[in-house]
């Protein structure tokens, strides 16, 4: 069993996590291992202007290898990535369903939904921003809704 906290294997039997003294939890919950990577202190303090960097423009860090030297660097990179890739998908389906509906839908319903479309369009914003937030942090935090979907960088 893993703590549900730090990631800390537990012995069988115990109920509370040798390390950080939080219950273990339910054994579906434990048994599944931690919830996220840890970030070593050292790595993420000496890397977090190039992992903040990574979100802005995800492909200096590919270019300079700091991916490759860096594990804190590479998750961050990895998340970039596909935040990147997520949002120009939710561009290109925005703009392909506001197409249709204004064609479709009557202009009294559209504001409405319009009013929707265009908080979808700043989803991508502020998951950067929380990861940014993460980086600065010196944390190794997936992103909400997009961050364990897939790696890209192994």
């Amino acid at each position: 069993m893993f703590c549900p906290d730090c990631g800390t294997d537990i012995p069988a039997g115990s109920k509370f996590c040798p390390a950080c003294g939080k219950a273990a939890g339910t054994a579906a919950n434990a048994a599944s291992g931690p919830a996220q990577p840890q970030a070593d202190a050292n790595d993420a303090e000496k890397n977090k202007g190039m992992a903040i960097l990574a979100y802005i423009l995800f492909f200096i860090p590919l270019i300079t290898g700091d991916h490759k030297t860096s594990p804190f660097v590479k998750y961050h990179t990895n998340q970039a990535i596909v935040l990147w890739l997520a949002a120009i998908v939710t561009y290109i389906v925005l703009t392909i369903l506001i197409t249709i509906f204004v064609l479709i839908i009557p202009w009294g319903l559209w504001r409405i939904i319009r009013i929707l479309f265009y908080l979808l369009r700043y989803a991508p914003l502020v998951l950067g921003i929380l990861g940014i937030i993460n980086a600065a942090n010196g944390k190794m935090k997936p992103l909400p809704i997009i961050g364990n979907m897939f790696t890209i960088l192994k």
